[in-house]
């Protein structure tokens, strides 16, 4: 299974775009702010997550698969599956979520 959706939204990101799309689809959209080398290791969450960065890069670990996010990429992380995610950028890193 693919994750990651490249380049889901143009950049530079607009966030009221990618909320319109995200609730039409059933999810929430909030934005969480990271500074460089901040970790969240081994969630697992009882509902779907969606994750765009805004700015900077993640690394996300979904699974065993390790994916790479940049501005504009879309991550589906599915309910009941662990993941971690890791700010690899040297700056802060902004990058919207939410839940189905």
């Amino acid at each position: 299974m693919s994750y990651l959706a490249p380049q889901k939204f143009p950049t530079p990101l607009d966030r009221d775009q990618v909320t319109q799309d995200w609730r039409r689809r059933g999810f929430s959209c909030d934005l969480f702010t990271d500074p460089p080398g901040r970790e969240w290791n081994d969630f697992v969450d009882a509902t779907n997550e969606l994750v765009t960065v805004t700015e900077g890069r993640l690394k996300l670990t979904i699974g065993e698969e390790e994916i790479i996010a940049e501005p504009g990429d879309e991550v589906v992380i599915p309910k009941g599956i662990r993941h971690s995610v890791k700010n690899i950028s040297s700056s802060t890193t902004r990058w919207l979520y939410g839940y189905d």
